[in-house]
């Protein structure tokens, strides 16, 4: 039996988290390895979009990946990240990465990412999602892109089907 989910405003899946980077965090030239810029980005993202369909989540996804500007041990990381589109069971999830020099509040764009995500079921199946409630002009443009991509991924899939026994 199909039901219709209610669709759930963007604001209700916003996240921003703070996180300071230590010198665990960083490679050799003390700055923040990629790879902890995308765990960070990961974690807030997974957070953003178990808010709108308040279930588990899995990542399927990463894509366009940018790193603007290194982020420098002691400096802190902001991300924020918001469900952008939604499919049937599937959402995507921009997040924005900022880092900001504690000592003088200077902050500098440095990361930004879009991420997919699955909902689950209590058995761990794919779910259906709410849609998404287009609040504001921004809503609007940051779905309309968000399909875009999703077709794009699609698109690309079927061109490189995955191979049992692949990677």
């Amino acid at each position: 039996m199909s039901h219709e989910l209610p669709p759930k405003p963007v604001s209700e899946s916003l996240v921003e988290m703070v996180e300071m980077i230590l010198p665990n965090d960083a490679n050799p030239i003390g700055t923040a390895s990629g790879g902890k810029i995308l765990h960070l980005i990961d974690v807030a993202a997974a957070i953003s979009a178990m808010r709108h369909c308040r279930r588990q989540v899995v990542t399927v996804s990463f894509d366009e990946v940018d790193f603007l500007f290194p982020v420098r041990v002691g400096d802190l990381v902001i991300l924020k990240a918001s469900v952008n589109f939604v499919g049937r069971t599937s959402m995507e999830v921009g997040v924005k990465v900022v880092s900001e020099n504690p000592k003088t509040g200077e902050r500098r764009h440095t990361a930004s990412a879009y991420t997919t995500f699955v909902a689950l079921d209590d058995l761990r199946h794919p779910t259906s999602v709410p849609p998404l409630e287009l609040e504001t002009d921004e809503d609007r443009r940051r779905f309309e892109q968000g399909r875009t991509r999703r077709e794009n991924r699609v698109a690309m899939r079927a061109k490189h089907p995955k191979q049992e026994g692949s990677l």
